[in-house]
């Protein structure tokens, strides 16, 4: 138990329990594997330090040996998930002061970022060659992210109980583990359970997809098929071939998601509402990945105002 641990102890150590018994079981598996991952980097990087040593000069050569293979976001998640188990260290006096206090974060040159998302146009014209065929496949799940914005796992969790076709909506209340053997999971967050209002031919085409099927059964994962490995590359690769066929910026399926959300905001829905749709857990986020979007259309504004201004005259 961590009441026992001494500060002559290994931080690697006080880490590995810390994780054992506040984050395994209470966050998603897949937030459980970036702190293993960082167990897995205090090994490799600090394997001999005691609690007891842990001070701010250490803790800064750690986050600037970390630095040295990784981008500045990359680490800020992994300063991040290490300063949770460093505070409840030194609130129980396992290390004497905060050594992540002031600490400076450092990395390497981002790379050059891939396109993240196409426009109107060319999501039109990837939209209108998708094979649509009378029994699901793959197109019909690019189709759906494409319309709706939902995240990969959460599409793919879908079954026919979840849409609302006299009201246009469908409903995004779980995920599926793609990732662990399949089966239903929760939400990434409370902020995710919501209603996407879907347009009249949407409604129409998936009526028709899923009136025969089971509807408690996910729509995409095929019966028998519950716990086979669903790979996103997969559908990544279907997307990137008809992208080249096309002849427009190859983008992955996450792609799709940010394209929904740019055109949205191109076409002046509120931050807010982009936000609830994506199912962020609050407008900053919305913010902080499409501010490149939000800037543009501030200068579109800006230009308005002016024009605006220069009227009145």
């Amino acid at each position: 138990m961590l009441k026992e641990t001494k500060t002559t102890d290994l931080f690697v150590d006080y880490y590995e329990q810390w994780v054992q018994m506040y984050k395994e079981g209470a966050i998603r598996e897949v937030t459980l594997a970036k702190y293993k991952m960082t167990h897995a980097w205090l090994k490799k990087l600090i394997p001999d330090v005691k609690l007891c040593d842990m001070s701010r000069i250490l803790y800064q050569q750690l986050i600037n040996e970390y630095a040295k293979d990784h981008e500045r976001q990359t680490t800020m998640d992994f300063h991040h998930q290490l300063k949770g188990a460093i505070i409840d260290a030194v609130d129980e006096g396992l290390i004497k002061r905060d050594p992540t206090r002031k600490v400076i974060i450092k990395g390497k040159t981002p790379k050059n970022k891939k396109i993240k998302y196409i426009n109107q146009f060319e999501l039109h014209t990837l939209l209108s060659n998708l094979n649509l065929s009378d029994e699901v496949n793959w197109d019909w799940f690019l189709l759906l992210i494409a319309k709706t914005g939902m995240r990969f796992s959460e599409a793919l969790a879908l079954t026919p109980n979840d849409f609302d076709f006299a009201h246009q909506t469908v409903s995004v209340n779980k995920t599926w583990n793609y990732k662990g053997g399949g089966g239903f999971l929760p939400t990434k967050n409370k902020s995710s359970v919501r209603k996407i209002q879907i347009d009249w031919q949407t409604v129409m085409q998936f009526a028709q997809l899923t009136k025969n099927m089971n509807p408690e059964e996910p729509i995409f994962i095929k019966k028998g098929e519950e716990y086979a490995k669903i790979y996103n590359a997969t559908i990544n690769g279907i997307l990137e071939r008809y992208c080249k066929k096309l002849n427009i910026p190859v983008i992955t399926v996450h792609g799709l998601r940010h394209t929904h959300a740019s055109i949205l905001l191109f076409a002046g829905v509120s931050i807010g509402s982009v936000a609830r749709r994506l199912g962020h857990a609050s407008m900053t986020t919305t913010q902080k990945t499409y501010l490149h979007i939000i800037q543009e259309l501030e200068n579109q504004d800006i230009d308005l105002v002016m024009r605006s201004l220069a009227n009145l005259v």
